[in-house]
């Protein structure tokens, strides 16, 4: 799913409940002005679906390969995603990997997961109501994550492709890094609120755009 503004964040089919983002409230009370040339591009990919895997590495590699066509990590702490970056797996820890999708493929993936692993002994969780997704992009993005998590976030030490857990000010997140010029943030529903307003507060000497 790409990129939701705050105003579609109630947009749902007719016929559906209304479906809030975990930031839609944040979104409401901040009424944050745009800057002209902002040096840091703030944004939330609202509704994904989010599955987390725990078990082997070679009867979930093989079911996951099978169901998404992406293999599981072959190195600790990175990330893969499919040719249309839509889709990721991310390793977590030695026997559990996050999977990341577009909103509404998540209770599909779980099922076809389940079938292909039979009687395997795995681990599957839906934790997409527990989750969201930030993005933070432009010239000083780096910056603002200098000043906010305890990894060392250069070039050289967190090349495209790394995702760890780390600190975020008082929190914990996966920090993923997706591109050159774009970071992802996996983020606790509960401390969505708090890191929002602390990446507005950082990011406020660069210039930011939350829209």
């Amino acid at each position: 799913m790409s990129n939701v503004s705050a105003k579609e964040f109630n947009t749902v089919p007719a016929g559906n409940p209304a479906v809030e983002s975990p930031l839609c409230w944040s979104y409401q009370q901040q009424k944050t002005a745009n800057s002209a040339n902002a040096g840091v591009v703030l944004r939330e990919k609202a509704l994904l679906g989010h599955v987390v895997l725990r078990g082997g590495a070679i009867v979930l590699d093989e079911a996951v390969r099978q169901v998404l066509g992406i293999s599981l990590p072959a190195k600790p702490n990175t990330v893969e995603r499919d040719e249309a970056g839509e889709r990721s797996i991310q390793w977590i820890s030695p026997d559990e990997w996050l999977v990341i999708v577009p909103g509404g493929e998540e209770c599909a993936l779980e099922r076809s997961l389940r079938e292909t692993l039979g009687d395997a002994h795995v681990s599957i969780v839906n934790v997409s109501g527990g989750q969201t997704v930030l993005t933070l992009a432009g010239d000083n993005a780096r910056e603002v994550l200098m000043k906010t998590v305890s990894f060392d976030v250069h070039p050289h030490a967190f090349p495209v492709g790394k995702g760890v857990t780390t600190i975020f000010a008082k929190a914990t997140v996966v920090l993923r890094r997706a591109s050159e010029t774009e970071w992802e943030l996996v983020v606790r529903r509960s401390f969505a609120d708090y890191c929002y307003r602390w990446l507005l507060d950082a990011s406020a000497e660069y210039g930011i755009d939350t829209q």
